[in-house]
């Protein structure tokens, strides 16, 4: 396809319409034309050839103004070959697909059939060269006006799909960023914990110096793991065990623990979020609060779950960097809200509704 661009999406059906223009050649076959007007007929064929290719390449505006020549070409030719009826069939039949609105291709429409009437009439013309060049354009420019729209259509549903399929991209790198954070912030904080308690315990105690370095090699075996079914998108989230690995992470910094936790009816995918943010929020206490204690409490309340965490630390900076702008897109996904304050120590809750159960009715 080297004259039609695929942007059209037309296929290889222009080459095909161009049968319809054989029409053109009826006229100098029967009338056994002389050599001058076989010319003539040839250089017709020619102008039109590159109007009609012109079409397909031209922006709406100047495909208007190539539509436009056409019937002009077809207005000189008509009085010496009743077959340039075809330029104003070929013209009725491309102008739906230059001219936007409706409205404004009938109009067109209606100009051209216009055209047709006044020549046939003014220069005596057989009737059935209006009958084609009128009537029949007519015809096909009217059922054009379908397929153009529905060929609009199809293009606008392309582009939502193709920026749907973009969205869709963009908030599964997002989440995978979120998860990945989540996953080596707080395997990244323990291992070092663990590796400097090692450090200073080889000395004095080199057997828990040993254990201590056996947790490290476990928990690096445990973040590589992770991070393989979080990047197959696998991964589901225990909340006790990860409420276990908080305990022992903040007792291995040197934080007391204060843990109440009540069963809460958590579906899965709220159970994965809310273990995605104990561990954010245990790892941002052991990394940056200096706490000396830290509570962590878990209930229901009038059909919703609320979690609580908070230290005696330094606090923290108001702005949000990623791991707590993560925690909030995945509450808020749950249609809950995460409140933070820093002034005397952080506290951090955070409160969604729970899914609503229904029995089924039979």
């Amino acid at each position: 396809m080297r004259l039609v661009p695929k942007t059209m999406e037309h296929g290889w059906a222009p080459y095909i319409w161009l049968a319809y223009f054989s029409f053109f050649f009826l006229d100098p076959i029967f009338g056994h034309a002389s050599l001058q007007k076989w010319l003539f007929t040839i250089l017709g064929t020619i102008i039109f050839l590159i109007l009609y290719f012109a079409v397909f390449w031209l922006k709406k505006t100047w495909a208007l103004v190539d539509i436009a020549l056409m019937v002009v070409t077809g207005m000189i030719y008509a009085p010496l070959n009743i077959g340039a009826s075809t330029f104003f069939i070929f013209a009725a039949a491309l102008l739906p697909f230059a001219v936007e609105k409706e409205a404004n291709a009938i109009k067109c429409l209606a100009a051209l059939v216009g055209l047709a009437a006044l020549e046939t009439w003014f220069l005596h013309l057989p009737g059935w060269f209006f009958f084609y060049a009128g009537g029949l354009a007519a015809v096909l420019g009217i059922s054009n006006i379908y397929f153009a729209q529905r060929n609009r259509m199809y293009k606008k549903l392309r582009i939502a799909n193709d920026e749907i399929e973009h969205l869709a991209k963009v908030a599964e790198r997002e989440r995978i960023a979120r998860d990945l954070h989540d996953v080596l912030g707080h395997t990244l904080s323990v291992i070092i914990l663990k590796s400097e308690l090692a450090g200073k315990l080889i000395d004095r105690d080199p057997g828990r110096a040993k254990a201590e370095i056996a947790d490290v090699e476990q928990t690096s075996r445990e973040a590589l793991a992770e991070v393989r079914s979080t990047i197959r998108g696998y991964r589901a989230n225990n909340l006790d065990a990860e409420l276990k690995s908080a305990k022992a992470a903040l007792e291995t910094a040197g934080v007391a623990v204060k843990a109440e936790t009540q069963t809460v009816a958590l579906s899965p995918a709220q159970e994965s979020v809310v273990a995605l943010v104990v561990r954010e929020a245990i790892t941002n206490v052991v990394r940056h609060a200096n706490a000396r204690t830290c509570s962590l409490r878990l209930f229901p309340v009038n059909g919703s779950c609320r979690l609580e965490i908070e230290d005696d630390g330094v606090g923290g900076f108001s702005s949000e960097g990623s791991g707590l702008r993560g925690m909030r897109e995945r509450i808020e996904a749950l249609g809950g809200t995460l409140e933070r304050e820093t002034n005397g120590g952080t506290r951090l809750r955070i409160h969604f509704p729970l899914a609503v159960k229904l029995d089924r009715c039979l």
